[in-house]
């Protein structure tokens, strides 16, 4: 089974951190690509862990997600922009 997810990159001081906010799962490394990879891995051992659990399920349709005709998996929402946003106060 494969999952479409989003990535969203940030740094933060010396580190980047690499976050999934479909599935609220975060890592950080000290390069882009080392972040990256890292969200993979936890993404993979939380997946492979409620597989074990018999859960994975359940927390793919709490989080919203579907499948589609080729068996991949998304979220119902789709992050079509990202700005930074100024707002006086």
């Amino acid at each position: 089974m494969k999952i479409k997810v989003t990535e969203e990159i940030w740094k933060e001081g010396g580190m980047y951190v690499a976050y999934c906010p479909e599935l609220d799962m975060a890592s950080c490394a000290e390069s882009i690509e080392g972040a990256k990879s890292n969200l993979k891995d936890v993404i993979s051992i939380n997946f492979e862990e409620c597989k074990k659990m018999g859960t994975l399920d359940q927390l793919l349709q709490e989080a919203g997600f579907t499948e589609d005709h080729d068996n991949v998996m998304f979220a119902r929402k789709e992050l079509v922009g990202f700005s930074p946003l100024e707002v006086g106060i």
